[in-house]
């Protein structure tokens, strides 16, 4: 987890100065769902994404 709240303050919240709360929450659920977990691979799961990783796993249990 500190591995990805550095990520995110790195790569979305030090970037910009947000005007409302509103505008920093739509950000923030804009880096997690769009960005982290669909396109950004990650070493700890051998360089696929979060959701890869996920269907990977969901269909090795289902076998």
């Amino acid at each position: 987890m500190e591995s990805f709240f550095a990520s995110l303050k790195k790569e979305r919240v030090h970037q910009r100065r947000f005007g409302t709360r509103a505008e920093a929450k739509a950000a923030i659920f804009e880096y997690i769902e769009v960005f982290y977990n669909r396109q950004r691979r990650h070493s700890g799961n051998g360089y696929k994404t979060p959701k890869q990783a996920f269907d990977h796993m969901t269909w090795k249990i289902a076998a």
